[in-house]
């Protein structure tokens, strides 16, 4: 009994039978070349049947077998020495047909000149002619057809098959041609694909491997209704944010999923497939371009330090540790004080640089003589101080906490890196410590205070870098959006106005080290490029699911909290003298610490021991006359969608205080550092 094994490829499954007989390319070309003979003798019969109409002269019937004979060495040799006979009816295209066409051409010639000079009168000059068309038609059809039909019957195949996606692809430029010719090709593809849409003027009504071009991207709805489309394919390589927002902006009322192609396009040697396809994500909305780093300036800054990063463990912390260790420093130790997380980093870390000493220390930054151990022990060269309460309502509630760490923390932290000689301190800061309205947001700007008053009589160069929320950090917006539409919503949002800056978290910390490590100022301010919407973003997040917003997933607005803005600035007015010193990187001077600094730490350290919230918001607005405590507050929001503000509204209005019951935690939820 034979024996078999599958063995499958991209799009493609073949069964290969042991004991088979498997046909050789010598017997593959010999039976081409013979099909071909019996294809060239009908040509040249139906081309002499239609120059004599219908039926041959006495001449014509003598001179056939001879002319024939002649004929099909030119012909055969021609085919031969072009390489015509090797041919594969899978993969043959454009290039092949081009070397079909010109094989028939340069036979024709030849032949042309034997006739003259052998059957001139015998042999009219019509029947040359004639027999050219007829071959290169016949010889196309029987090299072609194959592919053809086999293209037809995947076709069929694909748009009868239970689960077929009927798919419009964005996009009919090179990287559109490419990614169709990989989804006809392949056998077990799940897109049935309809057709394509491209703003070009010069595309509409064309035909891109038998597939049209429907129309411009604005004609989305209307062909994704007429067609009954579940998936669009985006195919524009480094499709700009405004561009992707537009495209879900067209398609929020259409219950279609989204996929793109990789943005690294440009760098594949026009090689693509689907399975390079993914998911739409928030990253491709953030409206500004990509951020280009300069690695060597990275590893020139790194290479060979001593480095420590404090909240090591956390979204910031940790991509801190990842970006720096790959630069070669010469220790690198983390230190958080949740040990389980602070676990699997340095797990993690070890396993990609085997070679590079990392310790990973279980410390609480709020113990000054802790800290000081640990800076005497490892004598960092850099300290990058990542470690901090950021969730704003939760500081709220307590904002003694919100105190100890991120200012005394701070302190602490900085008194240590000038102890033991640092020669740069880095603080991560936000956004929210511009004329703050929450307390971690007072106490981001008392920290970035704190810093400034140690940089007074310190050698160690001190800086800190204040930017907006990142995408995909632990607590923020993303996830939770994330977890609310699997859970089939609602979708939470404190406000339609509200909005935030963001960015990813390797372009936020990739910036980071070159702010804080290149020497620029002390406060270096990220450009976070336009603020983002958040009704906005939760509308397209649960776009890009395929699902429809306020239908399929409602949008509830749960009002703003205390501590919560409707947006937020990266400079206050007294910082706005400001000079962009590099790309994505400006720095500002802030006004200086009050001459009595110290008395009112002491004072404010004091209520925070003490846990009088009262002494501590006072306290707070003494240090920065910019800080507005918020009050609790009922906030009621008119209209259920943020792209249909008259629509009536969704949910009930939610106060500033806890709430039996509570939707979770809405926009503000956002992690800023």
């Amino acid at each position: 009994m034979k024996s078999s094994s599958k063995v499958e490829g991209p799009g493609t499954t073949a069964v290969a039978v042991e004991g088979a007989p498997r046909s050789s390319p010598l017997f593959c070309s010999l039976r081409m070349l013979l099909v071909d003979a019996v294809l060239l003798s009908g040509a040249f019969l139906l081309a002499m049947l239609t120059r004599f109409d219908g039926a041959l002269t006495a001449g014509g019937r003598e001179v056939f077998p001879r002319a024939l004979a002649l004929l099909l060495t030119v012909r055969l040799a021609t085919l031969v020495w072009l390489g015509l006979h090797r041919w594969s009816f899978r993969r043959s295209g454009i290039n092949e047909a081009v070397r079909l066409v010109m094989a028939n051409v340069i036979a024709s010639i030849v032949f042309e000149f034997l006739r003259l000079a052998l059957f001139s009168r015998a042999l009219p000059g019509q029947v040359v002619a004639l027999e050219f068309f007829a071959t290169t038609t016949l010889l196309g059809i029987h090299r072609f057809s194959p592919r053809m039909a086999r293209q037809w019957y995947l076709e069929q195949r694909r748009s009868r098959a239970d689960g077929a996606q009927r798919t419009l692809i964005v996009g009919a430029g090179s990287a559109g041609d490419l990614l169709l010719r990989d989804l006809m090709r392949g056998r077990g593809s799940p897109w049935h694909v309809i057709g394509l849409v491209d703003d070009d003027p010069g595309k509409q009504g064309t035909f891109l491997d038998g597939k049209p071009v429907l129309g411009t991207l604005d004609a989305l709805p209307e062909l994704m209704t007429k067609h009954r489309v579940t998936q669009v394919l985006i195919a524009i390589p480094r499709l700009s944010p405004e561009r992707t927002r537009h495209i879900l902006s067209l398609c929020r009322h259409q219950s279609v999923s989204f996929k793109i192609i990789p943005a690294s396009f440009a760098y594949l040697d026009e090689k693509i497939s689907a399975a390079m396809l993914h998911d739409l994500s928030p990253e491709h909305l953030l409206p500004r371009d990509a951020i280009a780093f300069d690695h060597q300036e990275v590893h020139r800054l790194v290479s060979g330090r001593r480095i420590l990063v404090t909240g090591g463990a956390g979204s910031i912390g940790s991509e801190i540790t990842r970006q720096v260790a790959g630069h070669g420093p010469a220790s690198l130790v983390v230190v958080d004080i949740n040990e389980n997380e602070l676990y699997l980093l340095v797990r993690q870390l070890q396993a990609r640089h085997p070679g590079l000493p990392v310790s990973s220390i279980v410390a609480d930054i709020r113990d000054p003589d802790r800290m000081m151990r640990i800076g005497q022990e490892f004598r960092p060269q850099y300290v990058f101080h990542a470690a901090a309460h950021k969730h704003v309502p939760l500081m709220e509630d307590s904002p003694e906490e919100a105190i100890k760490n991120n200012v005394f923390g701070t302190q602490n932290v900085a008194r240590m890196a000038d102890a033991c000689g640092a020669e740069r301190f880095v603080l991560i800061s936000t956004d929210k410590a511009v004329m703050p309205s929450s307390v971690m947001g007072a106490s981001k700007r008392l920290a970035e205070m704190v810093i400034r008053d140690i940089a007074a009589t310190s050698r160690t160069i001190f800086c800190a870098v204040r930017f907006g929320n990142v995408l995909g950090s632990a607590g923020s917006v993303v996830p939770l959006f994330k977890q609310q539409i699997q859970a089939g919503g609602p979708v939470t949002v404190t406000h339609p106005d509200c909005t935030r800056y963001f960015m990813i978290i390797p372009e936020a910390v990739g910036l980071v080290v070159l702010a804080g490590l290149g020497g620029y100022g002390e406060l270096c301010i990220l450009d976070m490029g336009a603020p983002v919407r958040i009704a906005e973003l939760a509308a397209n997040m649960i776009t890009m699911t395929g699902l429809v917003p306020d239908k399929d997933i409602p949008i509830i607005y749960t009002g703003l909290r205390p501590g919560e803005k409707l947006e937020e600035t990266l400079l206050s007015d007294e910082e706005e003298l400001t000079q962009q010193v590099r790309n994505r990187i400006k720095v500002a001077r802030s006004p200086a610490p009050p001459q009595d600094f110290d008395r009112q730490l002491v004072r404010l350290e004091g209520a925070a021991r003490a846990g009088d919230v009262r002494a501590v918001k006072l306290a707070l607005q003494d240090l920065i006359p910019s800080y507005t405590p918020s009050k609790p507050r009922n906030v009621i929001v008119p209209g259920s969608s943020p792209l249909s503000p008259e629509a009536p509204a969704r949910g009930t209005p939610m106060t500033g205080g806890a709430r039996a019951g509570a939707l979770p935690l809405a926009t503000e939820q956002i992690v800023s550092a």
